[in-house]
């Protein structure tokens, strides 16, 4: 199954919402920051650094 990355971002952003309740500008800075850095030059050190 395959889900794109928009619609996952944004289920998780909405769990997010509901279960913790921090600010939306939060929420909308850590979801663009890590979808930016996901396609960025960085995104291979990320990788290793999650794994």
């Amino acid at each position: 199954m395959d889900v794109p990355l928009w619609l996952a971002l944004l289920a998780v952003g909405w769990l997010g919402v509901k279960l913790i309740r921090p600010p939306w500008w939060l929420v909308a800075v850590l979801l663009l920051g890590g979808y930016l850095l996901a396609d960025s030059i960085l995104a291979p050190a990320l990788s290793t650094v999650v794994k």
